[in-house]
C-alpha cells in the first residue's frame, strides 16, 4: 500500500510538469501486448472496498439467480467510494464498519478480471463506477454515451489528437476529468490561436481504450497516456504517513 502511495503521488508531480502541447497527428504497431497495457495502466489509481483482510467486497449481479456471479465495484472517484461505506455504514453497520475504500492500480484490476475472463470456473468479474459529473459531461458530447468516461481533445486541418510532451516523449493524454482537458486546451489555444476555433474534444470509455489496446494495430496506443484527475491524486497524497 505505501508503495502505490508513494508512486502514485510522484505521477502527481510529474503530470504538473508537463508541458509543451504541440498537434499531433491522427492515431493510425500491433496490439499491446499485456505487458505493455500492464503498464499502460499502472500509474492510474482507482479505488475499492474491502475488508480488513483486503478482501473486495462484492455484490451478486442478480439476487434471484446466484449463478449469474459476482461483481466488485471499481471506483473511479475516491470521493464516490468513501460516500459509498458511509452510507453502507448508515444502512448496514455490521458489514459497513468492517470495510474501507483501498487504493489499487488499474492494471492490478485489469490484471485480475483477464484472470476471471480466462478461468471458465470463475463466476467474478469488475465493474467500473464512473463519476456521474464526468457521466453527464461525456453525454453532453454524446447522448448515447455509455461506459466510464475518458476526455480527449483533437484540433487542425486533420483534425489530429492533442499531445503534451512529457520528456523525451509526445504522449496524448485522455484525462478522467474533462476540467483537467478544458484547462490543457485553454493554454494550448494561447500558444496556436491560429487552431484555436478547429479544437474539440470527445469522450471515449475506458473500456473500448482498453479493448483497442488488446485488439488494435495502430501505432498510436503507444503514446497514450491515462491522466488521472487532481482530486485522485490529492487524495492519495493525503494517506501518505507525513
Amino acid at each position: 500500500m505505501k508503495s502505490l502511495l508513494r508512486r502514485f503521488a510522484m505521477l502527481g508531480i510529474a503530470g504538473a510538469a508537463m508541458a509543451g502541447t504541440v498537434l499531433g497527428g491522427a492515431l493510425e504497431v500491433l496490439a499491446l501486448t499485456e505487458q505493455e497495457i500492464v503498464e499502460r495502466l499502472q500509474n492510474v489509481p482507482v479505488f475499492t472496498i474491502a475488508d480488513r483482510e483486503g478482501k473486495p467486497l462484492v455484490a451478486q449481479v442478480d439476487a434471484d439467480n446466484p449463478s449469474a456471479g459476482s461483481v466488485a465495484g471499481v471506483f473511479i472517484s475516491p470521493q464516490d467510494a468513501e460516500r459509498f461505506v458511509q452510507n453502507l455504514k448508515r444502512d448496514n453497520p455490521a458489514l459497513g464498519n468492517q470495510v474501507q475504500v483501498v487504493v489499487v492500480s488499474l492494471a492490478e484490476i485489469y490484471q485480475l478480471d483477464r484472470q476471471a475472463s480466462q478461468n471458465t470456473q470463475a463466476n467474478f468479474g469488475f465493474t467500473y463506477v464512473p463519476t456521474e459529473q464526468q457521466v453527464q459531461q461525456a453525454r453532453q458530447l454524446s447522448q448515447d454515451f455509455q461506459g466510464t468516461p475518458l476526455f480527449v481533445a483533437r484540433g487542425g486541418p486533420e483534425q489530429g489528437y492533442l499531445t503534451l510532451q512529457q520528456g523525451d516523449e509526445q504522449v496524448i493524454p485522455f484525462f478522467f476529468d474533462k476540467q483537467q482537458l478544458q484547462q490543457m486546451i485553454e493554454r494550448f489555444k494561447e500558444q496556436e490561436p491560429s487552431l484555436a476555433s478547429t479544437v474539440s474534444i470527445q469522450a471515449v470509455p475506458l473500456e473500448g481504450v482498453i479493448q483497442a489496446m488488446e485488439t488494435s494495430n495502430n501505432a498510436g496506443l503507444n503514446q497514450i497516456v491515462l491522466v488521472p484527475s487532481q482530486s485522485a491524486i490529492q487524495y492519495i497524497q493525503s494517506r501518505q504517513p507525513r
